[in-house]
């Protein structure tokens, strides 16, 4: 690992230009960019110094130069062909934050999954197949799948949920990577439940099928996991016969999935013809659904607790607040926490209620 790339991650995450997390440390650009490409190593004060304009720890920033390892790791990432890539740029340097101060956490707080975490080899392992062995494995019922990420978290995944925002970050779901022996996810919050759902399946399909070489298609790969993961064929082939938008309707209540990923399950096995397809995303797109649809606020939401609950223990055992950011890498003066950390660490700086 090097303080370079570490700086460089934190300063992407915080969306910060090297313009202006220079001005925050009260140097010149020149000199952060001699320390971000390895040309210089700044002295001890440069560093706490730069480790405070960027809301963690000199103690975090140091130890990223000691560890062994990439601090940035590349991550799978459900995003749209449109997405930004500053935006998708900046969510996956914020993904390899967390990861680092989530791993701080583990290194303190014991994560004992219920479950196990099965990995397959996309070259042996069709996608179904890889799904329908991870719900052997987890027993999971034949048919609907309720609290997806309590599942997850029961076998260790450690999945962030934070509003990407209305604008580029809206073109961005989900993004996941390992760390270690757990994996840890970043999804969009903002996005309707059933969008949410499939999501998290997705990621867990490349975190099942990808964590060695990628395949040669891996996002159709996590696509097909994901829909048996939430859609198991033999459980819901009879019921994607005869669709229309009322039976769609009683399916996206049942299954927790979209109107639309129901229509392509469908095609998929075979029991909706072409045609009628087309005809249903025309009912869709005429009543705005293409875009919104109805009943996603309706569903059960997807509440990961396993990172805040990794936090909270830290409290539990008696650690006081300053001690309890030290050992996440959290500054005493950061603006904004980890949204696993919101709530369960007081504020640095008194915040005014207004009545």
């Amino acid at each position: 690992m090097s303080l370079g790339e570490a700086i460089v991650t934190l300063r992407r995450a915080s969306g910060l230009t090297q313009q202006k997390l220079a001005d925050r440390a009260k140097i010149t650009q020149a000199a952060l960019s001699r320390y971000e490409n390895e040309l210089r190593s700044p002295d001890a004060a440069t560093v706490a110094t730069l480790a405070k304009s960027l809301g963690v720890t000199a103690e975090f920033l140091q130890r990223a130069e000691r560890a062994e390892g990439a601090f940035m790791i590349d991550a799978h990432m459900r995003r749209r062909a449109t997405a930004k890539p500053t935006v998708w740029r900046r969510l996956e340097a914020k993904l390899n934050v967390y990861r680092q101060h989530l791993e701080a956490i583990t290194e303190t707080v014991d994560l004992v999954p219920r479950l196990s975490l099965p990995t397959f080899d996309p070259m042996e392992y069709a996608p179904d197949e890889a799904a329908r062995m991870v719900r052997m494995q987890w027993r999971m019922p034949a048919g609907p799948v309720r609290g997806l990420a309590r599942w997850l978290e029961s076998a260790g995944c450690l999945i962030v949920a934070e509003d990407f925002g209305s604008t580029g970050g809206g073109r961005v779901d989900g993004l996941s990577q390992w760390s270690g022996d757990a994996p840890v996810m970043l999804v969009n919050e903002r996005v309707a439940t059933d969008r949410l759902r499939l999501t998290l399946a997705h990621e867990l399909g490349h975190i099942c099928l990808h964590s060695g070489e990628l395949a040669d298609d891996p996002e159709d790969e996590a696509n097909r996991f994901a829909a048996e993961l939430l859609m198991p064929a033999a459980a819901i082939r009879a019921d994607l016969r005869n669709l229309d938008l009322g039976r769609l309707h009683l399916l996206k209540r049942r299954w927790g999935v979209s109107m639309q990923a129901l229509i392509e399950r469908a095609h998929h096995l075979g029991t909706l013809a072409p045609a009628k397809r087309t005809s249903l995303y025309k009912a869709l797109s005429k009543r705005g659904w293409r875009t919104k649809e109805p009943l996603s606020d309706e569903l059960p939401p997807e509440q990961p607790a396993l990172a805040r609950r990794l936090v909270v223990a830290l409290a539990d055992a008696g650690l006081a607040e300053s001690e309890t950011r030290r050992i996440i890498g959290i500054a005493e003066s950061a603006d904004t926490l980890p949204p696993f950390a919101e709530h369960t660490i007081a504020p640095s700086t008194p915040r005014l209620t207004v009545v």
